[in-house]
């Protein structure tokens, strides 16, 4: 038998898709024409939309499952909105940004949570993503085998130039994407600490990838909420006060990043 692959059929690069991201958002625009933003937040924490509903902003409805709505949270030139709501990982991060760059927008940040490899983290800590690990699956669909996908170099300076204005002093460096959170491995997290890799979680590879493949911007930062080999074993700080003040801080900086105003401190 011949020796494994992946993708498993070989040359998969080379073909058409059977279906395309803008024939779904098109198939939801025959009773008219949906609010298109110039560029997007991308979230995984409920609690930013909250942040966002108690500032008076109110989601737009209308769009494909399971994100169904955007928040535009800036009225200006360009437009902004937020998405979440529609899970975590790379297939569904991957899914909404097909269908928000088949809508029309061009300039993507993704905020979440991460797992830090490095002592030096604290809990809270923001990290801007440089680039990221493909251990995910979602990315080989997309181009062939390397180690690394890459952000936009522009996108990623403009957001880490904009933090360190607000004066959060991210930390900047690579990211371990992984689609299965409860297999990552003693052994192979050691590894990638001891390859200077930052921090780990579950999109940036992917969206880093789509991204290219379809010629948009896409950029990442997180905010630490765990750690993973502090001490020999794993600590987290999920639900604090901290990580919830600097996520909405790293949700404003990304913010005024793509709207190109200055960030303030809350």
């Amino acid at each position: 038998m011949p020796a494994a692959s992946y993708p498993n059929f070989a040359g998969k690069h080379g073909h058409e898709a059977i279906f395309s991201p803008a024939e779904v958002v098109a198939s939801l625009t025959a009773n008219g024409p949906l609010l298109a933003p110039d560029a997007v937040i991308l979230t995984y924490q409920p609690f930013l939309l909250d942040e966002l509903r108690k500032r008076g902003v109110q989601p737009t409805t209308g769009y494909p499952g399971p994100w169904r709505s955007l928040w535009f949270a800036d009225g200006g030139a360009p437009t902004i909105a937020v998405v979440g709501g529609f899970g975590i990982g790379a297939p569904a991060a991957a899914t909404v940004l097909e269908e928000l760059i088949a809508l029309g927008a061009r300039e993507f940040i993704s905020i979440g949570a991460a797992g830090c490899l490095q002592p030096r983290c604290c809990f809270g800590d923001t990290v801007v993503c440089t680039g990221a690990i493909r251990d995910e699956g979602v990315s080989h669909h997309y181009a062939a085998a390397e180690k690394f996908a890459w952000p936009s170099e522009t996108l990623t300076r403009r957001l880490a130039q904009t933090l360190t204005v607000d004066g959060t002093a991210p930390q900047s460096g690579l990211s371990w994407t992984i689609d299965a959170p409860y297999r990552e491995t003693v052994a192979e997290a050691r590894s990638y600490q001891a390859e200077g890799v930052v921090c780990v979680e579950m999109e940036a590879a992917a969206l880093f990838t789509v991204g290219r493949y379809r010629g948009v911007d896409a950029a990442a930062a997180f905010v630490i909420s765990d750690q993973l080999l502090a001490e020999d074993r794993w600590t987290h700080a999920f639900g604090t006060r901290t990580l919830r003040q600097a996520s909405i801080r790293l949700l404003d900086a990304a913010l005024h990043t793509l709207s190109g105003q200055q960030s303030h401190t809350r």
